[in-house]
Protein backbone atom coordinates (compact mmCIF):
# COMPACT_ATOMS: atom_id res chain seq x y z
CA UNK A 1 0.00 0.00 0.00
CA UNK A 2 1.40 3.76 -1.02
CA UNK A 3 0.84 6.30 1.42
CA UNK A 4 -0.71 9.30 0.81
CA UNK A 5 1.09 12.46 0.19
CA UNK A 6 0.25 16.24 0.47
CA UNK A 7 0.17 16.57 -3.49
CA UNK A 8 -2.00 13.43 -3.75
CA UNK A 9 -4.40 14.66 -1.06
CA UNK A 10 -4.75 17.73 -2.90
CA UNK A 11 -5.14 16.31 -6.65
CA UNK A 12 -8.35 14.17 -5.10
CA UNK A 13 -9.55 17.18 -3.89
CA UNK A 14 -9.55 19.12 -6.94
CA UNK A 15 -10.57 16.47 -8.79
CA UNK A 16 -13.80 15.94 -6.28
CA UNK A 17 -14.47 19.69 -7.11
CA UNK A 18 -14.57 19.25 -10.84
CA UNK A 19 -16.48 16.72 -10.62
CA UNK A 20 -19.22 18.23 -9.09
CA UNK A 21 -19.10 16.35 -5.79
CA UNK A 22 -18.60 19.29 -2.96
CA UNK A 23 -21.75 21.20 -2.14
CA UNK A 24 -21.58 24.64 -3.00
CA UNK A 25 -20.13 26.83 -0.56
CA UNK A 26 -22.17 28.03 2.22
CA UNK A 27 -24.14 32.00 1.96
CA UNK A 28 -24.68 34.55 4.32
CA UNK A 29 -28.12 36.17 4.33
CA UNK A 30 -27.42 39.52 3.30
CA UNK A 31 -28.77 42.55 4.84
CA UNK A 32 -30.53 45.54 3.02
CA UNK A 33 -28.83 48.48 2.24
CA UNK A 34 -28.75 51.08 5.07
CA UNK A 35 -29.36 48.63 7.77
CA UNK A 36 -27.02 47.84 10.82
CA UNK A 37 -26.62 44.89 13.15
CA UNK A 38 -25.33 46.49 16.65
CA UNK A 39 -26.32 42.86 18.55
CA UNK A 40 -24.92 40.48 15.43
CA UNK A 41 -26.80 38.62 13.31
CA UNK A 42 -27.73 34.82 13.35
CA UNK A 43 -30.86 33.11 11.72
CA UNK A 44 -33.80 31.07 12.50
CA UNK A 45 -35.35 29.04 10.07
CA UNK A 46 -38.63 27.65 9.74
CA UNK A 47 -40.98 25.60 7.53
CA UNK A 48 -42.58 27.67 4.82
CA UNK A 49 -46.16 27.02 6.11
CA UNK A 50 -45.22 27.99 9.50
CA UNK A 51 -44.71 31.54 7.91
CA UNK A 52 -47.84 33.63 7.71
CA UNK A 53 -48.55 32.14 10.99
CA UNK A 54 -45.61 33.47 13.00
CA UNK A 55 -45.88 36.71 11.05
CA UNK A 56 -49.80 37.39 12.36
CA UNK A 57 -48.44 36.66 15.90
CA UNK A 58 -45.72 38.95 16.20
CA UNK A 59 -45.61 42.68 17.80
CA UNK A 60 -42.74 43.16 15.45
CA UNK A 61 -40.69 41.90 12.46
CA UNK A 62 -37.73 42.28 11.46
CA UNK A 63 -36.08 41.30 8.13
CA UNK A 64 -37.19 37.67 6.96
CA UNK A 65 -36.03 35.45 4.18
CA UNK A 66 -37.96 33.00 2.11
CA UNK A 67 -35.97 30.39 -0.37
CA UNK A 68 -38.93 28.03 -1.22
CA UNK A 69 -39.37 25.12 2.34
CA UNK A 70 -38.11 27.58 4.48
CA UNK A 71 -38.41 31.17 6.15
CA UNK A 72 -35.54 32.48 7.68
CA UNK A 73 -35.64 35.36 10.77
CA UNK A 74 -33.14 37.91 11.50
CA UNK A 75 -32.58 37.65 15.20
CA UNK A 76 -29.81 39.12 17.17
CA UNK A 77 -26.05 37.03 17.85
CA UNK A 78 -26.51 34.63 20.30
CA UNK A 79 -30.49 34.18 20.38
CA UNK A 80 -30.22 30.71 21.49
CA UNK A 81 -28.71 30.99 24.78
CA UNK A 82 -30.50 29.29 27.40
CA UNK A 83 -33.37 28.96 24.13
CA UNK A 84 -33.76 25.64 23.79
CA UNK A 85 -35.69 25.60 19.97
CA UNK A 86 -38.43 23.64 18.82
CA UNK A 87 -37.32 20.73 16.13
CA UNK A 88 -39.44 22.44 14.06
CA UNK A 89 -36.66 25.53 13.65
CA UNK A 90 -32.80 25.44 12.85
CA UNK A 91 -31.28 27.74 14.21
CA UNK A 92 -28.02 29.37 12.69
CA UNK A 93 -25.05 31.40 13.74
CA UNK A 94 -24.13 34.12 11.59
CA UNK A 95 -27.46 33.75 9.48
CA UNK A 96 -25.35 31.24 7.13
CA UNK A 97 -27.34 28.96 4.64
CA UNK A 98 -25.05 26.12 4.84
CA UNK A 99 -27.45 23.54 2.44
CA UNK A 100 -26.79 25.43 -1.13
CA UNK A 101 -28.62 22.80 -3.10
CA UNK A 102 -31.52 25.18 -2.75
CA UNK A 103 -32.65 28.19 -4.26
CA UNK A 104 -30.68 31.28 -2.84
CA UNK A 105 -33.25 32.65 0.23
CA UNK A 106 -35.41 36.01 -1.27
CA UNK A 107 -35.62 38.83 0.91
CA UNK A 108 -39.73 39.04 1.64
CA UNK A 109 -40.38 41.01 4.75
CA UNK A 110 -38.15 44.73 5.51
CA UNK A 111 -38.94 46.32 8.33
CA UNK A 112 -38.81 50.41 8.93
CA UNK A 113 -35.66 51.88 10.14
CA UNK A 114 -32.56 50.37 9.95
CA UNK A 115 -32.59 47.31 12.56
CA UNK A 116 -32.97 44.09 10.74
CA UNK A 117 -34.23 42.08 14.17
CA UNK A 118 -37.07 40.42 14.93
CA UNK A 119 -37.01 39.95 18.42
CA UNK A 120 -36.23 36.25 19.45
CA UNK A 121 -38.47 35.83 22.73
CA UNK A 122 -41.49 36.48 21.04
CA UNK A 123 -40.52 34.27 18.09
CA UNK A 124 -39.38 31.66 20.16
CA UNK A 125 -42.99 31.56 21.81
CA UNK A 126 -44.49 32.29 18.10
CA UNK A 127 -42.72 29.27 17.07
CA UNK A 128 -43.47 27.00 20.11
CA UNK A 129 -46.95 27.69 20.01
CA UNK A 130 -47.26 26.48 16.17
CA UNK A 131 -45.47 23.84 16.66
CA UNK A 132 -47.22 22.50 19.85
CA UNK A 133 -43.52 22.47 21.65
CA UNK A 134 -44.01 23.52 25.60
CA UNK A 135 -41.18 26.09 26.10
CA UNK A 136 -38.21 24.87 27.33
CA UNK A 137 -38.57 27.17 30.66
CA UNK A 138 -41.91 25.70 31.14
CA UNK A 139 -41.33 22.48 31.59
CA UNK A 140 -40.89 20.19 34.52
CA UNK A 141 -38.00 19.87 36.22
CA UNK A 142 -36.74 17.17 38.13
CA UNK A 143 -33.88 16.67 40.61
Amino acid sequence: MRPLNLNTLVRLSRRRRLAGALPPPPLRLDLPEGMTEPLGRDAVAVPAGLGPRLMSRLPRVGCVYEDGPRWWWIVPADSDVAMEWPAAAAYSAGAVVRDGGRRRPVLINCPEGDVPYTPPIPLYLAVCRATGTTPGWSRAFTA
